[in-house]
C-alpha cells in the first residue's frame, strides 16, 4: 500500500532552506519517493488550515516513508529544514 508524507510550511530563512531544497530530492529519490506536490502554495477550501507551501511526497509503501525518515545520512537536513522553516509533518497510508 502506497503511503504518503504531506508537509505544510512556512519559511522563514530562504537563503538557509536552499540547501534542503537543493539535496532533498536525492534521498526521496534513494528511497523510491517522487513528489505529487512540490513547494506550491495551495488555495484553502474549507477550514482554518492555511499552509504557506505544501509537499505531498509518495512511496510505494509505508516501510520506505519510514526508511528515509529514519535515514542517518539525511538527519542532518531535517535539522536545517527545522532551522529555516516552520513546519509540520505527517505520514498516512493510502487507500488499497
Amino acid at each position: 500500500m502506497k503511503a504518503y508524507l504531506v508537509l505544510d510550511l512556512s519559511v522563514n530563512d530562504f537563503a538557509g532552506f536552499k540547501t534542503y531544497v537543493a539535496e532533498i530530492p536525492a534521498f526521496i529519490a534513494k528511497h523510491s519517493g517522487r513528489y505529487i506536490v512540490r513547494g506550491v502554495q495551495p488555495t484553502t477550501i474549507e477550514g482554518d488550515w492555511t499552509p504557506e507551501r505544501l509537499v505531498v511526497i509518495e512511496f510505494p509503501e509505508r516501510e520506505k516513508a519510514e526508511a528515509f525518515l529514519s535515514d542517518p545520512d539525511i538527519q542532518d537536513l531535517f535539522k536545517l529544514r527545522h532551522a529555516t522553516t516552520t513546519s509540520k509533518l505527517l505520514l498516512a497510508d493510502g487507500c488499497t
